[in-house]
């Protein structure tokens, strides 16, 4: 810890106001005859939770008295030492002076997110309120994680063994590259971290089940993706929903479905005049943003999964966990560090590292190309939060209705409060065609050829639970209808 020649004291105004609000769990002082055993054990305290700043010099339980101090020199080489009796040593910016009332006091500033979990004499300590209190072993193992001092996808998985990890799956990956030709596919999974060795018997780490699990969620709660699309702007009673479950690699697949099927589609005008269709999100940025929750994603919390929700007018990406290690909402485009490397590295094996290695600031690329605004990020009480709008920061004359075009989306404006894929808005077009009053499932599949029959089935049971359309017949002369066609279809049966 080094001072900065010419570094100014800290600002009058903002320690005032730090005084003003009071002691909290990010605010602390101590008198001048403050041990640096104390010192040390306030600075812990606010080092385990979210920071904050010690002010040396004032006294008083509810309402500051500023006593100031008469050797500040000697009270900031105090605070100096108190930060070499934690474990590890604390390293934080060099403390400043200022005078409030014509006294001096000392503020030492503890950076929120530091790197380390911090103890003293065996002890750990974390803020709560305004008292510096000792951490559960379920708090403390959860901020270990959390800052990257222990690992939770190297812990053997509850329960599990062997039996429990789909080799078939293991084998698909172990052909994705070079294999080592004397190496059984168990060795392959210790050499990776997917089993660990206890006792001279191999078990399945979490980042094994996860990875290549007969049945993840099993083992590990919370540990799937909820997928849903709303139909307005807020949560309400009209949405689809699909809960991702299987392996990550799985869910990642199942993922990039959805987000196909149930992502809007418009068409823009580009240079030289050509039409363009695209996403209403980049489907690139999308994608990478889910792949990075699904491989950085805080799994010791069993609370909650990954939560993508798809509104008319925005996104939002949910994920259990803070930002790890030294990631911040101010250095996440630039600073790298990965809670579960395992995770991140078999990732890579598959094939997804494209999409690891773009970052946030590819989305925010990717975001600015399609004109649309920057992502917003943040931390919520235990998780991370991810948010893409819709809305073109540029004229939305661009967007071209001719022809067809204008014609279906006119007919789909009437639809815009329910939620629809690509596959049911073509169905409903389809229907108010003049030439066209009925739609099989082999007619909606011709159209579709790349979707598995089923898949256009459910699609087509859906808009009869949506009451947009009515099954008519039985089995393979079935057929559907516009609601308001119904009758008429009823009437023609009859002939």
């Amino acid at each position: 810890m080094e001072e900065h020649k010419g570094e100014p004291a800290t600002s009058v105004n903002v320690v005032q106001q730090l005084l003003k609000t009071g002691r909290s769990e990010e605010i602390e002082w101590l008198d001048e005859q403050a041990s640096r055993e104390r010192i040390a054990t306030s600075l812990m305290a606010m080092a385990n939770h979210r920071g904050g700043k010690l002010i040396i010099g004032v006294k008083g339980e509810d309402e500051p008295d500023v006593m100031g101090v008469d050797q500040k020199n000697l009270i900031v080489d105090r605070i100096i030492e108190a930060t070499t009796l934690l474990t590890p040593v604390l390293i934080i910016p060099f403390p400043k002076t200022t005078r409030i009332d014509e006294k001096d006091v000392v503020v030492a500033d503890i950076p929120y997110h530091m790197p380390h979990v911090y103890s003293m004499d065996g002890r750990y300590l974390h803020r709560k309120g305004v008292s510096n209190i000792a951490m559960h072993p379920r708090d403390l193992h959860q901020l270990l994680i959390q800052r990257g001092e222990i690992s939770f996808e190297s812990e053997i998985a509850s329960g599990a063994t062997l039996d429990d990890i789909d080799m078939e799956k293991v084998e698909l990956y172990a052909k994705s590259f070079a294999p080592n030709a004397d190496e059984t596919l168990t060795q392959l999974l210790f050499r990776r971290g997917c089993v660990t060795l206890l006792n001279e018997k191999f078990y399945p780490t979490n980042a094994g089940i996860l990875l290549f699990g007969k049945e993840p969620q099993r083992f590990i709660q919370g540990s799937e993706i909820t997928a849903v699309r709303f139909a307005g702007n807020e949560m309400g009673d009209i949405f689809n929903r699909q809960d991702i479950l299987g392996t990550l690699p799985d869910q990642i697949r199942k993922a990039g479905t959805f987000l196909a099927d149930y992502l809007r589609k418009g068409v823009q005008l580009k240079s030289a005049m050509a039409r363009q269709e695209e996403y209403e999100y980049p489907m690139e940025a999308v994608r990478e943003l889910v792949v990075n929750a699904v491989a950085h994603r805080d799994y010791s919390i069993s609370g909650d999964g990954i939560r993508l929700f798809i509104f008319k007018d925005h996104m939002e990406l949910n994920s259990a966990g803070r930002l790890p290690g030294p990631v911040t909402i101010a250095n996440i485009k630039d600073e790298r560090f990965s809670r579960n490397p395992v995770i991140v590295q078999i990732l890579s094996d598959m094939g997804f590292i494209e999409r690891l290695g773009y970052g946030v600031d590819r989305v925010i690329e990717l975001m600015k190309t399609q004109s649309l605004r920057e992502p917003e990020f943040s931390e919520t009480g235990g998780g991370f939060r991810v948010i893409l709008h819709n809305q073109k920061t540029e004229t939305q004359s661009e967007i071209v209705e001719t022809g067809d075009i204008d014609e279906k989306a006119e007919l789909l404006r009437s639809f815009a409060d329910i939620p629809l894929n690509p596959r049911q808005e073509e169905a409903i077009y389809y229907l108010n065609r003049p030439d066209k009053t009925r739609i099989t499932n082999s007619e909606l599949q011709r159209l579709f050829p790349e979707v598995h029959a089923e898949t256009i089935r459910r699609d087509l049971a859906d808009l009869v639970t949506k009451n947009i359309v009515s099954k008519m017949g039985q089995k393979r002369g079935s057929y559907y209808v516009l609601k308001r066609e119904e009758g008429l279809e009823d009437k023609n049966d009859d002939v």
